[in-house]
């Protein structure tokens, strides 16, 4: 079931817990007889309250009908958050079953139920609040006012060229609102079949990096529909288009952590000796070379005038921009960070 169908429910489902626990303090405050185990409060009101929980009982089973099989399909350990999710449902689906016991068969419990509502509400409202806003979020990168611009579309032609996308005109079908559109269905419908959604979008990645990782994820075997090579091209167009707004939002997160000087300290100690000039000089070091290593590696992400505009200034900074683009998704081999970190130090630093 599509992510976007699922999200609407979700937030239906915590529309219905809101009114139903609102109603049900409202119907607890007209007097009830104990003996009887009846209440003077309206027919009417009664009913709308019966209405409503039949409503969320089947919503969530609805839910949980679907939601269940995937956890069969997933390929990576259950990242926490979706740990928390299932357990969650799990605890409001136990919820149900004493609220439903207590109102067939064991009334002399009922002065219970306020409480068993209250908890069925604050479970629902963590249940929702753990999976919808990421859904929104990735909603509003799909629905970005860039994402089919003339500028952005060409952006995505040329990184998916350098990826490795074969033919032409498989580049020009990829690089076209529609293709984007059929791309971003693949990531809300089959992705998400084996895979959180926020760790599919938790850190961007150069062009190859998602071309590889839909290949390696799209080879394993799953229940459902297998995703066809074409599938696997669009998700990749769609995930190169949104990269710019992830990147973005990794810049916030990246902000908040290098604020912390032990965390600071800690990478730069696993990072290494800084100085270019304590290693051995290597002969092999071509500057024609590691420049088109960097702007090649780099401008997958960011425009390279990023870096002109407020290049590093110390060999510190340096290692403090390297670690933030390894942390931030880059993949390299050992050597190539080398190449690029001397670069830095040669372009920016020692030309000061």
């Amino acid at each position: 079931m599509d992510t976007s169908i699922t999200t609407l429910l979700g937030l239906v489902f915590l529309g219905l817990a809101m009114a139903s626990v609102f109603l049900m303090f409202k119907l607890w405050g007209y007097p009830y007889d104990e003996a009887t185990h009846t209440s003077t409060a309206p027919r009417s009101l009664v009913l709308l309250h019966r209405a409503m929980g039949f409503s969320y009982v089947i919503l969530y089973v609805f839910m949980m009908w679907h939601m269940v099989p995937r956890m069969w399909n997933y390929q990576i350990e259950l990242p926490p958050r979706t740990v928390a999710h299932l357990m969650l449902g799990i605890s409001i689906g136990v919820l149900l079953l004493l609220k439903i016991s207590i109102l067939r068969f064991f009334r002399h419990f009922s002065s219970a139920l306020p409480y068993l509502g209250s908890t069925l509400l604050l479970c629902t409202v963590l249940l929702i609040g753990l999976s919808v806003p990421f859904t929104l979020r990735e909603q509003f990168l799909g629905m970005g006012r860039n994402l089919f611009s003339d500028a952005s579309l060409k952006r995505v032609h040329s990184l998916l060229k350098t990826a490795g996308v074969p033919g032409e005109v498989l580049l020009d079908q990829l690089a076209s609102p529609r293709k984007l559109r059929d791309g971003r269905q693949v990531l809300l419908s089959k992705c998400v079949l084996c895979h959180d959604l926020r760790t599919v979008l938790a850190k961007p990645r150069t062009p190859k990096d998602w071309v590889h990782t839909v290949q390696r994820m799209a080879i394993k075997p799953i229940l459902g529909e297998p995703i066809t090579e074409m599938d696997q091209w669009t998700v990749s167009a769609y995930l190169v288009a949104i990269t710019p707004d992830l990147q973005a939002s990794a810049k916030v997160q990246r902000k908040r952590q290098v604020e912390s000087s032990k965390v600071k300290t800690a990478l730069l100690a696993a990072l290494g000796p800084a100085s270019a000039e304590a290693a051995p000089p290597d002969k092999g070091y071509d500057a024609t070379v590691a420049k088109a290593l960097f702007e090649d590696t780099c401008s997958q992400c960011h425009d390279i005038s990023e870096v002109d505009n407020a290049p590093p200034r110390t060999e510190i900074e340096i290692q403090e921009l390297m670690v933030r683009m390894v942390d931030n998704g880059l993949f390299l081999e050992g050597q190539d960070l080398e190449t690029i970190k001397r670069y830095l130090n040669e372009t920016y630093v020692r030309k000061q």
